[in-house]
């Protein structure tokens, strides 16, 4: 004789369920941990260069580092990491709903065929004109682009994400002084940021970052060697390691950061690309579409740690640049090779007197 009440089975089931051991927790796979780390690296880098337009500036933060191949980070990740932000409304300047392809080909590319083109590019690049700019004033640069969502804004912790498209305006400060870098602005995802650039890690001072390869302006780009081994040595040696690909890798990566925000005198561009072909591994990619759907071609290179290369586009025709995008080259844990992560386009770039202003497109 049973000497307990009798039960349901679905209560049983529930008491069985509770006396039962829960599931083991899994860890993350190497690969998809590292990920997970760049990604939040570059989310704190991006969320320490940028402070709202009414808060104060102030000393002990790190200094503003552009932003890693259209990697651009909407106001819903800082909202989830808990950085607060002054949201401003900017008249339809807000994200979009639209999200770019999520996968493209893997194509073979050439490293003998990147020289000649690159080459071709400087010069092209020599031969533009760009009036200097003044200390006073701002770069201002357009763009579109769309980064891998973070896997804690996911609905689940799976491949990456490809999130909207949306645009970026940003105006840098030319004042060389380390404070003027303070005065610059960036409107992304429908928020407007002040930005803050204290010193860098062991700069002491009372904030701010000088001009620099972690700030360049046009009178640093402008004094720069414009012999490319030279310039490409002098690269080397101001590029900290941080690339999980090298030193090489890291190189490539910050020329890249130069493309994307400045604007530079053409003697400086030319050096700069005729460098660029003399870095290992750098290939050229016959076809590649930017953020706003334009056809190009690529110069690439692949961190093999990461199995992702990283596309520079330029129209095939005047050889301007137009955008980049990164992507898997194999399949991983992140994705199937070919998955999109990150992806953009320079729609505009303008010298301009204060920040806030739009102008006409600058050479470059």
């Amino acid at each position: 004789m049973n000497a307990f009440p009798s039960r349901s089975e679905e209560t049983e089931r529930e008491e069985m369920a509770r006396l039962l051991p829960g599931p083991a927790e899994r860890d993350l796979p190497p690969g998809r941990h590292l990920r997970h780390k760049e990604i939040l690296m570059q989310q704190i880098r991006h969320d320490q260069s940028s402070t709202p337009a009414s808060a104060p500036v102030g000393p002990g933060r790190r200094g503003r580092r552009l932003m890693r191949p259209a990697i651009m980070i909407p106001a819903a990740a800082m909202a989830a990491a808990g950085i607060l932000v002054t949201s401003l409304s900017l008249g339809g300047h807000g994200s979009s709903t639209t999200t770019a392809g999520q996968s493209v080909s893997v194509q073979v590319g050439s490293a003998g065929d990147a020289t000649t083109l690159l080459d071709r590019i400087a010069t092209v690049a020599s031969q533009r004109t760009t009036a200097p700019i003044r200390d006073d004033q701002f770069v201002y640069v357009l763009s579109k682009g769309a980064g891998s969502i973070p896997g804690g804004q996911r609905s689940d912790d799976g491949p990456a994400e490809l999130g909207p498209v949306h645009e970026r305006r940003i105006w840098l400060s030319q004042d060389p002084t380390p404070q003027g870098a303070n005065s610059g602005m960036i409107r992304e995802g429908g928020t407007t940021f002040g930005m803050a650039a204290p010193s860098p890690a062991g700069g002491g001072g009372a904030g701010g970052v000088p001009a620099g390869i972690d700030r360049p302006t046009y009178q640093w780009l402008a004094s720069l060697p414009t012999d490319p081994d030279a310039l490409l040595k002098k690269l080397y040696a101001d590029t900290r390691g941080n690339s999980s690909g090298g030193q090489d890798q890291a190189v490539f990566d910050k020329i890249g950061e130069l493309l994307r925000e400045a604007v530079m005198p053409p003697q400086t561009a030319s050096a700069l690309y005729k460098a660029v072909a003399k870095i290992p591994g750098v290939i050229e990619v016959p076809d590649a579409v930017d953020a706003a759907g334009r056809h190009g071609v690529g110069i690439a290179r692949e961190n093999t740690s990461l199995s992702q290369r990283t596309e520079w586009i330029f129209d095939k025709t005047s050889l301007s640049y137009l955008g980049q995008r990164s992507y898997l080259t194999k399949d991983t844990n992140q994705g199937k090779a070919g998955t999109l992560t990150s992806i953009s386009a320079v729609l505009a770039r303008a010298v301009v007197d204060k920040a806030g202003q739009e102008g006409a497109t600058a050479g470059g």
